[in-house]
C-alpha cells in the first residue's frame, strides 16, 4: 500500500464524560445519539490523554486510538513544530464540546512550569472557548472583580461566598473567550461550548457552588494550589476580539487566538467556495465545522462533515481543500 493511502482527513469516535453539570444538549442541539438515561457534560472530540483517548472512525486507521496513531506516525502526524510534544509522548491539543447544563466549578489551570513541578508529566493548560449555543442571559466567569486581593479571595473561599470576587461576562452564540493559564474561570449554565486547549486535564477547583457530587459528598477543592497559580492581575477582562486576516473569493479568515501552544482561526465560506491549504510537515491542522456542512479533501480522499464535527489533517498531508456547497463556518487550529 502506498504511504499516501494512509494520509486522509481523520474522523474520530469521541469520549463522553458524565460530570454532574452536564445535560442532553449534545442530543437536543446537535442531534447526536447519546447513551440513554445519563447526562453528558463533555465530548472529547480529538483526544489522546490518559483520562480519555478517541479512536479513529474512518478509513485505513479505523479503530485505532489516537495514541496508537501517534506512536506509529510520530512527526508525520503532528509536525516538526510539535517535536516537544512527541518527546513527551503527547498529542499537542485536546478538542472538546462542553454541555454546561449547570454551572461548572470555579477553577484555575496552572502553567507548564507549575504543572511539571507538581503534576508529574502533566502540562499546564491554556484554553479557549467558542460559544455554539447560549440560553438568554448566559454568562461565563473570567478573571477577578475590581478590588480582589489574594487575602480577600482566600477568606471568601473559606466563607463559601466567592461570588463578589468573580468577574462575569455576558456571552451569546458566536462569541469566543481566550483563557490563558492562571485565569480564574467558569462556564456557567445554559452554554454549549467548543473548547480548544493544551492536552492536559489539570484543574484546580476553588469553588463548587456549595453542591455535592454523584456520591452525595462535596467534590474536592484544591485551594492551596489554586491560590499559587491564580493571576490576580487579570481584573475585569472583557470578551475576546478577532482580527481580520483576509477576505476574498468568498472566504473570510479571522484570527481568534494565538498562543505559544495553538493558533485558532474562524473561517467563513460562502456557498460554492473552496479553501485550499497545505500541510508541509511542520504542523497538523484541525478543522471543525460549527455551522453548515462541508467537505475536507486530501488528494483522492474526501470526508463530509456536518456541524458540529472535527477532523484532523496530518502534518504530511501536503495539499488539502475545504469546500462547501451551501455555506459554512469553521474553526481552524494549528501550531505556529
Amino acid at each position: 500500500m502506498n504511504k499516501s493511502d494512509k494520509i486522509y482527513p481523520l474522523l474520530f469516535n469521541p469520549v463522553l464524560k458524565d460530570y454532574i453539570w452536564g445535560g442532553r444538549n449534545l442530543e437536543t442541539q446537535l442531534g447526536r445519539d447519546l447513551p440513554a438515561d445519563t447526562i453528558i457534560a463533555e465530548s472529547w472530540e480529538i483526544a489522546a490523554h490518559k483520562d480519555g483517548t478517541a479512536s479513529v472512525s474512518n478509513g485505513e486507521h479505523a479503530g485505532k486510538k489516537l495514541t496508537t496513531l501517534l506512536d506509529e506516525m510520530g512527526l508525520d502526524l503532528i509536525g516538526s513544530k510539535s517535536k516537544w510534544a512527541l518527546d513527551r509522548n503527547l498529542f499537542p491539543l485536546l478538542i472538546k464540546i462542553l454541555d454546561a447544563n449547570r454551572h461548572l466549578s470555579v477553577q484555575v489551570h496552572p502553567n507548564d512550569q507549575y504543572a511539571l513541578q507538581h503534576e508529574g508529566n502533566e502540562l499546564g493548560k491554556t484554553e479557549m472557548w467558542v460559544v455554539l449555543h447560549a440560553e438568554p442571559g448566559a454568562e461565563v466567569i473570567l478573571g477577578v472583580a475590581e478590588g480582589t486581593t489574594p487575602e480577600l479571595f482566600q477568606q471568601a473561599i473559606t466563607d463559601g461566598r466567592l461570588e463578589p470576587f468573580m468577574n462575569r461576562i455576558a456571552v451569546e452564540a458566536g462569541d469566543h473567550i481566550n483563557v490563558p493559564a492562571g485565569s480564574l474561570h467558569a462556564i456557567l449554565g445554559g452554554l454549549l461550548i467548543a473548547e480548544i486547549q493544551q492536552n492536559s486535564n489539570t484543574t484546580y477547583r476553588v469553588y463548587d457552588w456549595n453542591r455535592v457530587g454523584h456520591d452525595g459528598n462535596p467534590r474536592p477543592l484544591h485551594v492551596s494550589r489554586a491560590l499559587d497559580v491564580t493571576n490576580f492581575k487579570q481584573v475585569a477582562p472583557t470578551k475576546s476580539g478577532s482580527t481580520l486576516i483576509s477576505q476574498k473569493d468568498g472566504i473570510k479568515r479571522e484570527l481568534l487566538n494565538k498562543t505559544d501552544y495553538f493558533t485558532v482561526e474562524r473561517v467563513t465560506l460562502e456557498p460554492g467556495s473552496q479553501f485550499n491549504g497545505r500541510c508541509n510537515g511542520d504542523t497538523f491542522e484541525i478543522w471543525g465545522v460549527i455551522d453548515g456542512q462541508g467537505e475536507v479533501s486530501i488528494r483522492n480522499h474526501s470526508e463530509s462533515l456536518d456541524s458540529v464535527q472535527f477532523t484532523l489533517i496530518p502534518a504530511i498531508a501536503e495539499d488539502f481543500s475545504v469546500y462547501t456547497t451551501s455555506g459554512s463556518k469553521w474553526l481552524r487550529a494549528y501550531v505556529e
